[in-house]
C-alpha cells in the first residue's frame, strides 16, 4: 500500500515538472527577446542552471552526509541521461537543427570539461582546490556565454518602455514559478523513486547513477521536450549542453568545497562512458548540422545499453 502511495507521489511530481517546464520555457523565450540575447545563451545559462537545481541540492546533501558515490554518481549519471535519453527523445519528437556556433564553441567546451573531470578524479578525489577551480570555471563560462552572444538590438523598433517592463515582469514571474515547480516536482519524484528503488535492494552508486540521476534530470527532460515541441531547438540543445557543463563545474565544484568527494574506481568507468556520449555528438551533429529522429533513436539505444551494463555490474 505504501508503494502505491509512492507511485502516486511520483505521478504528482511529474505533473509539476510538466507545468513548470511550460512556464520556464515561455518566460525564458520572452526574456531572451527582451535582453537581446539568443535563446541558445538563455538555454546555456538561465534554463540550464535552473533545471540543474535538483542535482545541486542532491549532490551537496549527499556530499555533506559522506555519500560520495551518490554525489558524483548523480552528476555523471545525469550527464549521460541528458545526452543519451533527453537529447534522443527531443530529436525523436522534432529533429533538432544545431547552429554552427554550438558545434564550434559550446559542444567542444562540454567535451573539454568532461576531460578535465577525468583528469581531476584520477587521484581518487575531488578536493577543495579542485572544487575552487571548477567554480571559477563556471563563472568564466557564464560571462563568456553572455558576452560572446549579445545581439545588437534596434531600439527604434522596440515597443514602449512601460509595455516592455510589464512583459519583462511577467516573464520573470513565469520563470520563477516554473523553476519552483521544477524543483519541487523533482524532489517529490526523486524522493519517492528512491524509496521504491530501495525496496529492491540496489547499491548506493547504482542508485546515484540511475534512479537519482534520472529523477533529478526530469526538469531537463520536460524542458527540452517542451522546447522541441514548440520548435525552439536552440533552447533545447542549450539546456542539455549548459546543464552538463553546470553539473560538472558548479555542482561538483560547490559540493567538493563543502566536503571533499571521494571517487571510487567504478566511477572512473562511468566518467569514461559520459565522455564517450559527449564525443559521439560530434559526428552526429556534423553529419548535417541536425540530430535526426534516427540519430535520436541511436542515442536512446546507447543509453538503454548503458543501463543494462549497470544492471549486470550491480
Amino acid at each position: 500500500m505504501d508503494l502505491i502511495f509512492n507511485f502516486l507521489l511520483v505521478g504528482s511530481g511529474l505533473a509539476m515538472l510538466y507545468f513548470g517546464a511550460e512556464w520556464l520555457v515561455k518566460g525564458s523565450i520572452a526574456i531572451s527577446n527582451k535582453l537581446g540575447v539568443s535563446q541558445l545563451v538563455i538555454g546555456l545559462t538561465v534554463v540550464a542552471f535552473g533545471t540543474s537545481t535538483p542535482e545541486l541540492a542532491v549532490s551537496i546533501s549527499s556530499a555533506m552526509q559522506g555519500l560520495s558515490d551518490v554525489a558524483i554518481g548523480n552528476v555523471v549519471g545525469s550527464n549521460i541521461v541528458n545526452v543519451g535519453a533527453i537529447l534522443g527523445i527531443s530529436a525523436i519528437i522534432s529533429p533538432i537543427i544545431i547552429s554552427k556556433s554550438t558545434i564550434r564553441k559550446e559542444v567542444p567546451i562540454m567535451i573539454g570539461i568532461s576531460f578535465l573531470l577525468l583528469a581531476i578524479v584520477l587521484d581518487g578525489e575531488i578536493d577543495f582546490v579542485d572544487g575552487g577551480l571548477l567554480v571559477i570555471g563556471i563563472i568564466v563560462f557564464t560571462a563568456y556565454s553572455y558576452h560572446s552572444s549579445k545581439k545588437e538590438t534596434d531600439k527604434e523598433n522596440q515597443v514602449s518602455q512601460v509595455l516592455q517592463k510589464n512583459i519583462f515582469s511577467k516573464s520573470i514571474i513565469f520563470m520563477i514559478v516554473g523553476l519552483v515547480l521544477l524543483t519541487g516536482g523533482s524532489f517529490l519524484t526523486v524522493d519517492n523513486a528512491v524509496i521504491i528503488g530501495t525496496n529492491f535492494g540496489v547499491s548506493e552508486l547504482f542508485m546515484g547513477l540511475t534512479v537519482v540521476a534520472i529523477g533529478t534530470s526530469f526538469p531537463e527532460l520536460i524542458t527540452s521536450v517542451v522546447a522541441a515541441k514548440k520548435g525552439h531547438a536552440d533552447l533545447s540543445v542549450g539546456n542539455i549542453v549548459g546543464s552538463n557543463i553546470f553539473n560538472i563545474m558548479a555542482i561538483l565544484g560547490i559540493s567538493s568545497l563543502i566536503s571533499g568527494i571521494t571517487v571510487s574506481e567504478q566511477v572512473l568507468v562511468d566518467i569514461g562512458i559520459m565522455l564517450a556520449f559527449s564525443l559521439v555528438l560530434i559526428p552526429i551533429i556534423r553529419s548535417g548540422f541536425i540530430i535526426t529522429r534516427k540519430e535520436g533513436m541511436l542515442l536512446i539505444a546507447g543509453y538503454v545499453a548503458y543501463v543494462v551494463f549497470l544492471f549486470y555490474r550491480q
